[in-house]
């Protein structure tokens, strides 16, 4: 049945603030069935109240994880994939800009780890479950950032913690988007023809969240938003659109842009097959290795 018949399970991730809080909100305006992502219960609770009360009655489950580890990413990917017989479609929003290297408990770089190998890892494990839903989507959530992300260097950059400074923050949070996009083209070609599809987008220049570790952050988001600079409505009204859309059933494999729902071109290497293929490769192999080795450790 498509999912224009009946209500849809929505999983989204970030959905505790920016976008993805619009977005949810958004999705269950429409009579979705919201399956949100949190690390913290408070916040979570807190935007489950905001949701409510501008749409009374709607169903949202929330399920806890931290996205700098991946054991748990991979634990929470299961969960989900156990409670849902279908998954309609599947949300990966949530992210990070550090203005500071922190390496996380697996030693990962943290920008690569939430941005990048978290929503691959619980993709992966939600996979079998969108494939067997029919009209399932997949959608990324990348940036035109990427466009100015230095060199990209694999397998190096997914392990690269060498310090930074918070100017010099913008091209690595620029390669984390990246790697979105780059995985995201992947993953359409893997998928064709199994009815599932996965599309990536570039929601804009936001002010929701705009480089909340900065001190000046929430005095220049209100100016922003005198001036009508940056409405974070647009890029999740796009997130809402490529989700549930008619007008994007059986769209796959695209990359579009918040200004006219246009088709961009990925930024060298993002749309070379052979890099996306790699990266991909690479991608498992670290995570698979990493889990064995967790598996291997004395208890």
């Amino acid at each position: 049945m498509p999912i224009s018949e009946r209500v849809p399970t929505i999983v989204i991730t970030g959905a505790t603030s920016g976008l993805g809080r619009i977005a949810a909100t958004e999705l269950a305006q429409q009579g979705a069935h919201l399956v949100l992502t949190a690390r913290s219960a408070e916040r979570a609770e807190e935007t489950r109240a905001e949701i409510l009360a501008a749409s009374p009655g709607s169903e949202i489950d929330v399920f806890l994880v931290d996205f700098t580890h991946t054991a748990d990413v991979r634990r929470v990917g299961q969960e989900i994939a156990r409670h849902y017989d279908q998954i309609d479609v599947l949300i990966n929003n949530a992210g990070v800009h550090a203005f500071e290297q922190r390496i996380t408990a697996d030693g990962y770089p943290e920008m690569i780890a939430v941005n990048y190998l978290a929503p691959w890892l619980i993709t992966r494990e939600l996979l079998p479950t969108l494939t067997k839903t029919p009209g399932s989507r997949i959608v990324n959530v990348g940036s035109e950032a990427s466009r100015r992300h230095g060199v990209l260097s694999l397998p190096g950059d997914l392990t690269d913690t060498a310090a930074f400074t918070a100017r010099g923050s913008s091209l690595l949070y620029g390669k984390s988007k990246l790697l979105d996009i780059m995985f995201t083209l992947e993953l359409a070609r893997r998928i064709e023809g199994s009815g599932v599809t996965a599309n990536v987008l570039d929601p804009g220049f936001n002010v929701t969240g705009l480089g909340r570790e900065l001190g000046f952050a929430a005095p220049l988001e209100r100016i922003l938003t005198r001036l009508h600079i940056g409405d974070p409505r647009r890029g999740a009204g796009l997130i809402v659109k490529l989700a549930t859309d008619p007008c994007f059933a059986g769209q796959n494999g695209g990359y579009y842009t918040v200004k006219k729902t246009e088709r961009l071109i990925p930024i060298h290497p993002g749309n070379d097959t052979a890099w996306q293929a790699r990266l991909w490769a690479d991608t498992e192999h670290l995570l698979d290795e990493g889990r064995a080795a967790v598996d291997e450790s004395p208890r």
